[in-house]
């Protein structure tokens, strides 16, 4: 029912930034927690940053001070400000939101992001 798509992931050199965008559609109900995962080859996916629909913030520790997630709840949308990004921030970038009322977790498409040396 929720569809998540996903924008804004593409090639950077280190040092680079990039803004992610992720926006829902289709929800009737609230989307208490909306988040950035990301994997890389051959590596488990991971939790990058997530926010709630109070606006409290969590990040991993390797983005803390690059990485900041924000949402705009009118709009549905959560983004990603990627700044001074490393070659080990290639992934591919997976938007995630939770529906509590639901129990249920939706996933985007994931978009992908290279950052070269």
């Amino acid at each position: 029912q929720v569809q998540l798509v996903e924008s804004g992931g593409g090639l950077v050199q280190a040092g680079g930034s990039l803004k992610l965008s992720c926006t829902a559609s289709g929800s009737r109900f609230g989307l208490n927690t909306m988040g950035w995962y990301r994997q890389a080859p051959g590596k488990e996916r991971e939790l990058v940053a997530s926010i709630t629909s109070g606006g409290s913030t969590n990040y991993r520790d390797s983005v803390k001070g690059r990485f900041t997630i924000s949402r705009d709840n009118a709009k549905n949308t959560v983004y990603l400000q990627m700044n001074s990004l490393k070659p080990e921030d290639t992934a591919v970038y997976y938007c995630n939101a939770y529906q509590a009322i639901y129990t249920r977790s939706y996933w985007g498409q994931g978009t992908q992001v290279t950052v070269s040396s």
